[in-house]
């Protein structure tokens, strides 16, 4: 009869090889999140110096320029409309300001190309604002002078309208999590309540704020839609214009690998800037009684939170709305029923992939807390800080390098030729989604983890669990509401995704986006608005739930 000693050992033989498994998951997940940043970098060195010098003397120096004026634009857009209207709605009091809490979210939902082809529609010279100009006040064409709205600071507008929210539930949350001790200390030494925000409850929110404009800014730079149609030339246009339109694979890698040193390059300034500081809040957490706010005051406070809402979500949906009217697109229309199909196949199994490799991350990494465990975590939070044009090409050059490598072989050892078995299906998509995507499911899983006792998993090592029991019966049923939020917000990401879909999609297999951004290409924003308002309708959801999350707080 065996006796005790030799049973332990042979549990945790058990107890280790579900373990052995996790960590070749984990590595295998981390390892094709870095594929693209590998690929990218290398078809990048060796694509030639003339194609280097080609593009510096062309159209290099353009594509920086305008994206860095655009990422400029854009982070001190979102700075201050976002910290602003979090300042309002956290501090002070006022009429409707509850209301504004939760509304102030909403233009989170909304692509920017959405947002360009609706103002487009409304601003454009034979829009409704420019023709009803011209006919009361009597003008000729050329007798008055209108913003250009298609231009570089009408594509920073679009962007700064649907990318504030960041700022704004970030500096939020920040100025809520602080205890007044520290704002009542400041007026005990004489400031006054400007001073003592701007001096101390400010300085203490930076590094949420720094982040919410960090993410407003890798967004920024991975926007294709809105500056394309725009015609502002950046690095993601000309990612795109290169590898189809003049079919140059090697200036298309080459200017990939720039846009992506720029993205991370942002990513280790913000690192930096913040560097080892830390900021205490006390031991008492005491609620910061608002200010109540009456006359000019309140009236300023109300229009900073009205505005945003105004421009980014109530006018562009009615816009959408009476555009669509008039469009002649049939929703329940066998072509549209295709692309919503499409649209949802792709976003439903990206979600799905995304969710299943942010769990093996984040469980491999609590289960673990080895240094490779905390690489492989990091590797798939670099995700984000790539555009999605960059992955689309990291991903197409090793892939096709590998169909085709088959393909000969195939063809001279048995006469058969294998095709594009990657490059010609949805799945290199769908790893493209899930790279781009991977580090919001990873962040909402490891918000809900964060929630469950060490002890928990130490009773369950006790009573013989594995790690894989652990997670199933432990980890699971406790994380659902965590795991529900992270596979919607991955799923309306994905509808809303164009770069990357626009490069890897399977021939014929076009999505919502696909669509909305072809009529537009063809100057028929009406047809536009369509597909648009059911991707925006898809994204109010995640929308809808982080305003309720708003509103209990």
């Amino acid at each position: 009869m065996p006796t005790d000693s030799t049973l332990i050992p042979a549990r945790r033989r058990r107890q280790a090889e579900p373990l052995r498994l996790l960590r070749a998951a984990a590595f295998g997940v981390a390892m094709l999140c870095l594929l693209p940043i590998v690929a990218v970098t290398l078809a990048g060195l060796t694509g030639g110096v003339e194609t280097l010098g080609h593009l510096l003397e062309t159209v290099l120096p353009r594509y920086a320029g305008n994206t860095l004026i655009l990422v400029a634009c854009v982070a001190a857009g979102t700075l201050a409309i976002g910290t602003g209207a979090a300042c309002f709605v956290t501090m002070t009091e006022f009429r409707g300001r509850r209301i504004f809490e939760i509304m102030l979210v909403l233009p989170l939902a909304f692509p920017a190309y959405v947002l360009a082809y609706a103002y487009t529609h409304l601003l454009d010279h034979p829009g409704i604002v420019q023709s009803t100009l011209r006919t009361v006040m009597g003008w000729g064409p050329r007798d008055y002078w209108f913003p250009e709205i298609r231009s570089l600071g009408g594509a920073a507008a679009m962007l700064v309208l649907v990318l504030y929210p960041y700022v704004y539930l970030l500096a939020r949350a920040a100025f809520l999590g602080q205890s007044a001790s520290t704002f009542h200390a400041a007026r005990a030494l004489g400031k006054t309540p400007l001073q003592a925000f701007l001096q101390v409850t400010l300085p203490m929110a930076r590094p949420a704020i720094a982040a919410g404009v960090l993410l407003a800014t890798m967004e920024t730079i991975a926007d294709y839609g809105t500056v394309s149609y725009f015609g502002v030339p950046t690095f993601a246009t000309g990612i795109y214009t290169s590898w189809f339109s003049m079919a140059d694979r090697a200036a298309a890698a080459q200017l990939s690998l720039g846009l992506l040193a720029f993205a991370l390059t942002l990513a280790v300034l913000e690192r930096r800037s913040r560097g080892e500081a830390k900021y205490h809040t006390g031991q008492r957490v005491e609620r910061l009684t608002r200010l109540r706010l009456s006359g000019w005051s309140e009236a300023a406070a109300w229009a900073l939170c009205a505005i945003p809402v105004l421009f980014g979500a109530v006018i562009p949906i009615v816009a959408l709305v009476i555009m669509g009217q008039g469009s002649g697109q049939d929703l329940l229309s066998r072509r549209y029923v295709g692309f919503i199909q499409n649209s949802l196949v792709l976003a439903g199994t990206a979600a799905l992939c995304t969710l299943t490799a942010a769990i093996v991350l984040g469980y491999f990494h609590r289960a673990s807390r080895s240094p490779g465990a905390r690489w492989a975590i990091h590797a798939g939070r670099l995700g984000y800080a790539v555009p999605g044009g960059v992955i689309a090409v990291g991903l197409m050059v090793p892939f096709a390098a590998f169909d085709n490598a088959l393909d000969a072989v195939m063809r001279e050892w048995f006469g058969v030729s294998t095709g594009l078995l990657f490059t010609g299906s949805i799945w290199v998509l769908v790893f493209a989604y899930m790279i781009r995507f991977m580090a919001a499911a990873i962040g909402a899983y490891e918000g809900g983890q964060s929630a469950i006792n060490p002890n928990l998993d130490a009773a369950s090592r006790v009573l013989g669990q594995s790690s894989y029991g652990t997670l199933r019966r432990i980890h699971l049923p406790i994380l659902t509401p965590s795991l529900l939020t992270a596979l919607l917000i991955v799923f309306v990401d994905v509808m809303k995704e164009l770069p990357a879909t626009l490069i890897l999609r399977p021939f014929n297999y076009d999505t919502l986006a696909v669509q909305a951004h072809r009529l537009a290409s063809d100057e028929r924003l009406e047809g536009a608005a369509v597909p648009s308002l059911v991707i925006v309708a898809v994204g109010v959801l995640p929308v809808i739930l982080l305003c309720r999350r708003v509103g209990r707080e």
